[in-house]
């Protein structure tokens, strides 16, 4: 596909696009105060806690609940979460599926929440594997290798340790790799790369690309924009922006990535706060769900507290997000509903209903509830 066939379709998609709220929407919005937002997240934490006394496996799933709960620790200074996250970790050995020949983005992710438990009680033991698993990546194993994360999770799932390790070791070949394997995701991926250029929404994967041949849409002919590949998309973002130096290479294109992603996401949120399965198609699967919704809600709150964008614009569309997961998806109990299950596109893990969870999710509303907390008044 040549770039004027790309634009061509990037237009289209963009006219097929639904509408933002109104106005009058964002104005009735009322911003919570931090008390309220606290005491939900941790009854939702706590069920999930509760339920599951073996804190389970250390893949890419688990492992992003784990990050949300240590946001939560972080936000509360709740030891039992801290505890709990630790009892994980070392049930684990702090290691990796796959051990540190591991190239795929998933079985890194576990990385994030060991270098969160490193931050609170350093030792070096902790983020071993993690560090050596990317060095590998980094200057060993097929350091040109840089086409590895061909699926738009990816980026969630490893851009932060590569930054975070960056950081630490204050060793730059560690965030230029990651620059690296972002840029050929965005760019090149499939051909014209997962990001739409026009949007800034992404792409799941290839087969998704609006415009390429064969292209998955959905039944009745639109584009397939999975809300939730665009809320990892988000999720990566914010957490290595969190993890880089203001100043430090390419996170100028990281920000301007992530406002132009939750510009094009605050056009088409859903007037009960939710985002759609498929963000280019409001009838493909219609209901709400919570983790595409909380990821995007975690990139908006982000953006807005780091002065990326206007505080009277956006703030609204993240608290509208909190507002449906909390008065829709959480149950009295802390319950977490409307999670759509393991999958990569809308119809995946169908239906999604009031009773249907998975940990990821869980992680994902916790993110978002601790970046607006941080947001909002006290009390």
């Amino acid at each position: 596909m040549n770039r004027r066939q790309l634009l061509v379709s990037s237009a289209a998609l963009a006219a097929a696009l639904p509408l933002a709220p109104s106005a009058s929407a964002a104005a009735r919005t009322r911003l919570p105060r931090r008390d309220e937002i606290v005491s939900v997240l941790r009854r939702v934490a706590d069920h999930w806690i509760g339920t599951h006394t073996a804190p389970g496996d250390n893949g890419w799933a688990r492992a992003t609940f784990f990050s949300g709960l240590m946001a939560l620790h972080r936000l509360t200074g709740e030891a039992r979460y801290l505890a709990y996250a630790r009892g994980w970790a070392e049930s684990h050995s702090y290691g990796l599926i796959g051990g540190v020949t591991t190239r795929h983005a998933d079985n890194q992710c576990a990385g994030q929440t060991y270098l969160d438990l490193y931050g609170v009680e350093p030792d070096p033991q902790k983020i071993a594997a993690i560090e050596e698993c990317l060095h590998r990546m980094v200057a060993v194993d097929r350091p040109d290798k840089d086409d590895d994360w061909w699926w738009a999770d990816a980026l969630h799932m490893a851009m932060p340790p590569f930054a975070r390790i960056g950081v630490l070791r204050n060793d730059a070949a560690y965030t230029e790799k990651l620059y690296r394997l972002y840029d050929h995701t965005k760019r090149a991926e499939g051909g014209p790369g997962l990001c739409d250029p026009a949007l800034g929404l992404w792409f799941r994967d290839k087969r998704f690309v609006s415009g390429l041949p064969g292209a998955i849409t959905s039944p009745s002919g639109k584009p397939v924009i999975w809300s939730r590949g665009d809320g990892w998309v988000a999720g990566a973002h914010v957490k290595t922006l969190k993890a880089l130096p203001p100043d430090a290479p390419h996170v100028a294109e990281y920000r301007e990535a992530l406002v132009r992603l939750v510009t094009a996401a605050a056009r088409i949120q859903r007037a009960d706060g939710f985002w759609n399965v498929n963000l280019a198609d409001p009838g493909h699967f219609p209901g709400p769900e919570t983790s595409g919704t909380a990821f995007l809600a975690y990139g908006t709150a982000y953006a807005v507290r780091a002065g990326l964008v206007g505080h009277g614009a956006f703030l609204p569309v993240a608290v509208r997000a909190l507002q449906g997961l909390t008065t829709t998806a959480a149950h009295p109990d802390g319950f977490l509903g409307y999670v759509q299950g393991v999958g990569d596109r809308p119809d995946s893990s169908q239906p999604v209903t009031y009773d249907t969870t998975a940990d990821f999710g869980v992680g994902a509303f916790l993110l978002a509830g601790t970046e607006l907390a941080a947001l909002c008044r006290p009390s």
